[in-house]
């Protein structure tokens, strides 16, 4: 996909996902596994038995590799009925694995306040390329941050450089948001080092200049937002954002 736009397609309707996955019999990651991001989740996710909501999880082995790795309430939502009926026969033998089919637009499901994080590859993007886009990005934000605890982080994998993403973000709803970048190509061990740590975050300022200023023009990587629900921010204007 390109860095700020992409070709319109149905990636909002179920018919869409579910005519893809049952074409689709094996595992597929959007953008990184969960080794390469494990790090992050590590430092945002820091306690492995508070609920963690995975959305559009499509057939990843995302979720497993958290529990794998010691994550003990992982629940997957996804709007294809055929893949979640695939995951849940997939994964029936374990418990700590939740899948339910589930429109991340409405997700009334889920109380308000139900989730520590929310872990999203992929999903915003995929709406973000379809009809009505904007619209369709905005419901699933406020969504995200409804079924969100206060402090609660939703962490948001993307192509999506900040130019693209910030005035979305903070046009929905009231976040702290840090930015983390990590190479598209995870680097060998004997390759170069990477243009930026992972676990440290990018300088990021309103309009997202100064992460340009530290990485360079359209660097190679994919951002990965950490967007904090932060409910003392009702205090202040309508819809602000604070970057650090």
């Amino acid at each position: 996909m390109a860095m700020g736009a992409c070709s319109t397609q149905a990636y909002g309707e179920a018919w869409y996902w579910d005519t893809r996955y049952s074409n689709e019999s094996s595992s597929f990651d959007w953008y990184q596994k969960y080794p390469s991001l494990a790090p992050l989740i590590h430092l945002y996710i820091p306690h492995r038995h508070h609920p963690v909501l995975v959305v559009g999880c499509g057939n990843s082995a995302f979720s497993q590799d958290m529990v794998d790795d010691g994550y003990e309430d992982v629940v997957n939502i996804d709007i294809s009925s055929v893949v979640i009926d695939a995951m849940r026969n997939k994964y029936s033998t374990r418990p700590q694995l939740k899948y339910m089919t589930m429109d991340v637009r409405d997700m009334s499901a889920f109380q308000t306040g139900s989730f520590d994080a929310i872990v999203d590859k992929g999903t915003l993007d995929s709406l973000l390329c379809g009809n009505n886009s904007r619209q369709n990005a905005v419901k699933m934000l406020e969504e995200v941050w409804r079924v969100l605890k206060d402090k609660g982080v939703y962490i948001l994998i993307t192509y999506g450089a900040p130019i693209y993403r910030l005035n979305l973000l903070k046009d929905s709803c009231l976040w702290t948001i840090k930015l983390h970048v990590i190479e598209k190509l995870v680097l060998e061990e004997s390759a170069e080092h990477p243009k930026w740590k992972l676990t440290d975050p990018v300088p990021l300022d309103g309009d997202g200049s100064s992460m340009e200023t530290a990485l360079g023009k359209n660097p190679d990587v994919h951002y990965v937002y950490i967007c904090t629900k932060d409910e003392s921010l009702k205090a202040g204007p309508k819809h602000e954002v604070i970057v650090e």
